[in-house]
């Protein structure tokens, strides 16, 4: 089992893989269609967007989290 000191990090990684995974497929499908070569242009752009995501992710998630809470009642 992996500590659950280590849970945002996780959260972070696997959201921001997922989503930088679909993204970068559609808007490479859009770019270029689905051409011969289009599976490897995608994992590129995911490889690179993964790496921008994840990060990225990782260090707004709180900011946007108290932003967030800022902006809702409780017990609504």
């Amino acid at each position: 089992m992996i500590p659950a000191r280590f849970a945002p990090v996780l959260i972070a990684l696997i959201i921001s893989g997922e989503m930088s995974f679909l993204v970068s497929g559609l808007a490479t499908a859009r770019a270029t269609g689905l051409i011969p070569g289009f599976f490897g242009i995608w994992m590129s752009s995911w490889v690179f967007a993964w790496a921008v995501a994840f990060p990225a992710l990782f260090v707004l998630r709180p900011i946007i989290t108290k932003m967030v809470m800022s902006w809702v009642r409780e017990g609504s």
